[in-house]
């Protein structure tokens, strides 16, 4: 009798915290999502989608445990630092954020809201961490670059025209990380050993990427290298159709430029870079802190070629990229 009477104590007193912890995984976390892009972006709700559920596996569920409050800025700074200060109000567990200038706005309303960044170049010269290893405050996320990316689109673009002379690499300082320096440093670098002349070319807008095209292309042996800051993506519609009106060649940063009509594309795969950013939500939701978790660099890349463009610009795309392409579009 004493023998069970122990067992039932025994099994109650186990029982108590897996019942409290339950509680603690069931109760309603909030996170902010700020997008520099539109809410009508396609690609860009694939992502978030992706990035929603990798939460789901992990044990998160909109309505259930988790509340996400989504902010699309539509390529607009003034928006972006005015849903920065509103998602911070709202005191979220956690912040996920895209992109250099998100990040940037996000560190000025609060250094204790942890923030996890996917897409951020230089998360240290930008001064949102003390180093990768050791983020030591309340930022912590996934890069979207490594030193041998400027010479790989060169030289892809290389390898699709030979005649390559010159190449244009498109950029916005307001938003680009740097101001452009960071960038331009590893494509100009790149550039004698491709064997061609890198032309910084910085816009603002659509009209300045217009005005910026057209006196490009008004000497033969051009190309055009896109880079990745949100000016680039929001308006990367307009640069595909002046490229490919000007017959231009053009290496873009990411898949869905190549999707949307681009010639090529070489870059991170951005839905993995979401799924990641998504696991250390889940950390941070249960415990874990920024300071903690080292920023990674970004290790899988994805080159995709859109064939038909290229037969469009009169183009023939080498046995060897097509081999090497991730993704060939038809």
């Amino acid at each position: 009798m004493k023998r069970r009477y122990f067992i039932v104590l025994l099994g109650a007193g186990l029982a108590l915290p897996l019942a409290t912890y339950a509680q603690q995984t069931e109760r309603m976390r909030r996170i902010g999502v700020l997008i520099p892009f539109a809410e009508n972006d396609a690609e860009e709700r694939a992502m978030v989608a992706a990035f929603r559920n990798a939460l789901r596996h992990l044990g998160w569920t909109e309505g259930r445990n988790l509340q996400i409050d989504y902010r699309w800025a539509a390529g607009d700074i003034a928006l972006i630092r005015t849903f920065a200060k509103e998602l911070v109000e709202l005191q979220p567990d956690a912040i996920f954020a895209r992109t250099t200038p998100v990040v940037a706005a996000l560190v000025k309303e609060t250094r204790t809201v942890p923030i996890v960044f996917a897409v951020v170049s230089d998360p240290v010269g930008d001064g949102f961490v003390a180093s990768l290893a050791r983020p030591g405050g309340n930022v912590t996320g996934f890069t979207n670059v490594e030193s041998s990316l400027g010479g790989k689109w060169l030289e892809l673009l290389k390898e699709i025209a030979p005649r390559l002379e010159r190449v244009a690499f498109m950029f916005d300082p307001k938003v680009a990380p740097g101001g452009g320096a960071y960038y331009r440093r590893l494509v100009e670098d790149a550039a004698p050993s491709v064997g061609v002349k890198a032309i910084a070319t910085p816009i603002h807008d659509a009209a300045d990427i217009k005005r910026a095209i057209d006196a490009f292309t008004r000497e033969p042996n051009g190309g055009l290298l896109v880079l990745p800051d949100i000016t680039n993506g929001t308006h990367r519609g307009v640069t595909i159709s002046l490229a490919a009106r000007r017959r231009l060649p053009a290496i873009y940063p990411s898949g869905y430029f190549a999707s949307d009509g681009g010639l090529i594309s070489y870059g991170i795969d951005y839905l993995d870079l979401y799924r990641q950013a998504a696991s250390y939500v889940d950390r941070i939701l249960r415990g874990a802190r920024p300071s903690e978790l080292p920023v990674q660099e970004p290790s899988k890349f994805e080159l995709v070629v859109n064939l038909k463009t290229a037969r469009a610009l009169g183009l023939t795309i080498p046995q060897g990229i097509l081999l090497r392409a991730d993704r060939v579009i038809e």
